[in-house]
């Protein structure tokens, strides 16, 4: 009887550290995203929007917010080299996560739900144009 609270403790530890993964790679893919989205005109992106929520936020002076800009700037090959050699990964597994929650929904959830996904990319991409999903709001 004695396995039983070490095997729950087990799958605790298992589903925690799972969601620990899935927080720490969903906030390293905002910074990434963050700080290589500055081109597409997007409003709240890239690292002139990261250097102005950092200033608003942690009240930095004009010359800690050059400072911050200019790490940006330095470090921005090495986030875009990175960021070429996980995309194609991070695609894979996207589309195998949408394809398993597709498979537990019925046929409308999801209609619905591939719209959800376009208008997210569309809005992801900065594409305003796009109409909002069914039933969405905004």
């Amino acid at each position: 009887m004695e396995e039983r609270p070490a095997l729950n403790r087990s799958k605790l530890s298992a589903v925690a550290l799972l969601a620990l993964v899935f927080l720490a790679g969903g906030a390293a893919g905002w910074l990434l995203r963050e700080t290589t989205d500055h081109d597409r005109g997007g409003r709240g992106r890239g690292p002139d929007a990261m250097v102005a929520y950092l200033t608003r936020e942690l009240k930095l002076s004009a010359a800690q917010s050059d400072s911050v800009r200019a790490i940006f700037a330095r470090h921005r090959p090495e986030i875009e080299a990175l960021w070429a050699q996980a995309r194609p990964r991070f695609d894979s597994i996207k589309t195998r996560v949408r394809a398993e929650i597709d498979a537990q929904l019925t046929p409308e959830q999801r209609a619905q739900h591939q719209r959800l996904v376009e208008a997210a990319e569309h809005h992801r991409r900065g594409d305003s144009t796009k109409a909002k999903p069914e039933g969405g709001r905004n």
